[in-house]
């Protein structure tokens, strides 16, 4: 092997590289991980959301699916997005992920009983807030991915600001409300997941998702 089949691309002398490797860009071995991010996140929403209506009562049947699925599967598929160059679904899978994963514990594992219970709902409602000022930014920029992924982000942030209202209010009507708006978002993430699935294995877009780029 001469020197130069050796040398890298754009090294003085390189001619061409002799690897049988075809030139590959970064993430581009991984496949679409935004399908597994809204999986991940709607089933886990929607199992959480029909608990907040107040038609099932067990909570903790959450907890595993928000450490598990919502949180690690999720954060996950926002890493794969990193790898893949992309910095929305990054930021938006990983967040979430990350979200699902301090709601498992703060539910599951957090003592609140020595604080005062207005105490307790008004910070539970400043934690839905804030991720719903996050999802509120989030949502203006998913005006440049498509109407499937928009729909998610306005009904989330519908979600969020309902729950912290509730919390805030300590009302259980609007914690309903809530919850029956979660639904919603699940839907609408399952939806986009759906889409994205079945374009990889139709290889062809299956159901319409109003792409914005």
């Amino acid at each position: 092997m001469t020197q130069a089949e050796v040398q890298a691309p754009g090294a003085p002398g390189h001619e061409r590289s002799s690897s049988p490797l075809p030139a590959t860009p970064p993430g581009g071995f991984i496949a679409d991980p935004a399908p597994l991010g809204l999986a991940a996140f709607a089933l886990t929403t929607f199992v959480l959301s029909f608990t907040n209506t107040g038609i099932f009562k067990a909570e903790p049947v959450v907890f595993g699916l928000a450490l598990a699925y919502g949180g690690i599967a999720q954060f996950a598929a926002g890493m794969w997005e990193f790898a893949k160059g992309n910095t929305f679904g990054g930021t938006a899978f990983a967040s979430y992920g990350a979200f699902w994963i301090s709601f498992w514990y703060l539910t599951g594992h957090t003592d609140l009983s020595g604080i005062n219970a207005d105490d307790a709902a008004h910070q539970i409602g400043l934690y839905l807030l804030a991720w719903g000022i996050f999802t509120a930014y989030m949502t203006i920029a998913a005006t440049r991915v498509s109407g499937a992924v928009l729909a998610v982000f306005v009904l989330l942030t519908a979600t969020f600001v309902i729950l912290a209202i509730g919390e805030f209010t300590t009302t259980e009507g609007i914690t309903k409300i809530g919850g029956w708006v979660g639904i919603a978002t699940a839907l609408a993430a399952w939806y986009a997941s759906f889409a994205g699935v079945a374009a990889f294995t139709f290889k062809r877009p299956l159901v319409p998702t109003a792409p914005r780029e």
